[in-house]
C-alpha cells in the first residue's frame, strides 16, 4: 500500500501523529488544514465528516481519531517495533485507550470546572481526576515504559497527553510524570516532528 497523507494542524492533535509518523520512518505528505474554515471544506468533509484533524490516507484507507491514528500506524509498519506481538497487547491497549478515555476526560472535565454531585462519580467512567492520575502515576513509577520493556506507540500516545497538560496547566506535575515526558521528549523521531510542526505555525501578522 503506497500514499500516505496527513491532514494536521500544528496546533492540534495532528502533532501526535506527525511524531507517530516520524517514529515509523515512512514516507507521507502534509496538508495543513487552518481554523478558518478549511477543516469544513466540502473535498475535506468527504474524508472526514467531522471535519477534524488529525486524519490519515493510506492508500484508500482513512483513519480518524488520533489514538486509531497511533495504532494502525504501528499496525502498518512492523518493523518500527511500536506495537508488542499480539499475545502481549494487554498493556499496550489498555494505556493506549487509557489515554484516550479516562485520562482525557477526566482532564477536560476538570479544565471546564465541571462540577458533579456527590455520589455521581461513578457514572464518569473514570471516577475523579485524583484517582486517574493516581492510576497513571502507579503505572509510571519504577518504570520507563507502560506497556513493554522498550517504548510502544501507548507511551507516545500517553506521553503527548501527560505533556500538554503539564504544559498548559491541566494535569499537575508530579515526579514521574516530568521524568517520563523528558524520557520520551528526548527522542529523535520527538525533536523531529516538532521541529516540521513549529516550522508549519502561522506567522504572525
Amino acid at each position: 500500500m503506497t500514499g500516505l497523507t496527513l491532514y494536521t494542524n500544528p496546533m492540534s492533535r495532528g502533532r501526535i501523529a506527525r511524531w507517530m509518523l516520524e517514529e515509523v520512518g515512512a514516507p507521507y505528505e502534509r496538508v495543513v488544514l487552518g481554523y478558518d474554515g478549511a477543516m469544513k471544506d466540502p473535498d475535506f468533509l468527504a474524508i472526514n465528516p467531522m471535519g477534524k484533524v488529525p486524519t490519515i490516507r493510506h492508500g484508500e484507507t482513512v483513519v480518524t481519531e488520533t489514538a486509531a491514528v497511533c495504532a494502525y500506524l504501528a499496525d502498518s509498519f512492523p518493523d518500527a517495533g511500536l506495537a508488542p506481538p499480539l499475545a502481549d497487547r494487554g498493556a499496550y491497549y489498555r494505556w493506549l485507550f487509557f489515554a484516550a478515555g479516562p485520562l482525557e476526560a477526566a482532564v477536560t472535565n476538570a479544565s471546564l470546572g465541571a462540577d458533579f454531585a456527590p455520589g455521581k462519580a461513578g457514572s464518569l467512567g473514570y471516577g475523579t481526576l485524583e484517582t486517574t492520575l493516581d492510576t497513571l502515576e502507579q503505572a509510571l513509577t519504577g518504570h520507563d515504559y507502560l506497556a513493554a520493556d522498550h517504548f510502544t506507540a501507548a507511551d507516545l500516545y500517553v506521553g503527548s497527553h501527560l505533556g500538554w497538560g503539564m504544559m498548559f496547566g491541566s494535569i499537575p506535575a508530579r515526579p514521574a510524570f516530568g521524568q517520563y515526558r523528558d524520557r520520551l521528549y528526548a527522542r529523535p523521531a520527538y525533536l523531529r516532528a516538532a521541529a516540521l510542526d513549529d516550522a508549519d505555525m502561522p506567522t504572525p501578522a
